[in-house]
């Protein structure tokens, strides 16, 4: 049997902000901010790190900041 997850404690994470428009980019780059949860400049999400969230910001570096979370 797995045990539960700790309660309380989210494993580490990546805290990703837009910072330029995605007006004039390209369609695969706006679907992969709509997938990271951005719609717009300033807007922040958390998302937890793992390969394919990281493979998915290696595709737009230019559009967002990011920033580990412990």
């Amino acid at each position: 049997m797995v045990p539960p997850a700790p309660q309380g404690r989210p494993g580490p994470g990546l805290k990703v902000t837009q910072v330029k428009s995605s007006i004039g980019t390209k369609p695969k780059h706006r679907g992969t901010l709509r997938a990271l949860g951005l719609r717009g400049i300033g807007q922040t999400n958390t998302l937890p790190d793992r390969p394919e969230i990281r493979g998915m910001l290696a595709r737009v570096p230019h559009l967002v900041k990011i920033e580990e979370i412990s």
